[in-house]
């Protein structure tokens, strides 16, 4: 007598499958995201650093402008690399939570 209750190999396959291709969509959405990310702070970095370090723009930077960008852009990227630490071990301590509370479940 055939038992309709138990699935199939051929049906886990396929759901295994499916959750790998759900997967690898995911995984290039963020790194579509990432690289998104990245440009928009390098283009506000770069807007912002060159408002405040170039009062006149002219047909070539003095040192001083060379100067204050690159100190304007490193503070730029120092503070983003603390943002990003802090909001990745946030969302890991978050999710492992979650994992620890629905493994309580």
């Amino acid at each position: 007598m055939p038992d309709f209750f138990k699935t199939s190999s051929h049906t886990q396959d396929s759901a295994q499958g499916t959750s790998a291709r759900k997967e690898a969509v995911m995984n290039s959405i963020r790194s579509e995201l990432a690289i998104v990310n990245v440009q928009e702070l390098i283009n506000k970095a770069t807007e912002k650093c060159f408002t405040k370090c170039v009062p006149k723009p002219g047909t070539s930077l003095t040192s001083s402008d060379e100067a204050c960008l690159a100190r304007c852009l490193d503070r730029y990227m120092e503070a983003f690399t603390v943002v990003s630490r802090t909001y990745t071990a946030r969302i890991s301590k978050e999710s492992s939570q979650l994992r620890g509370a629905a493994a309580e479940i």
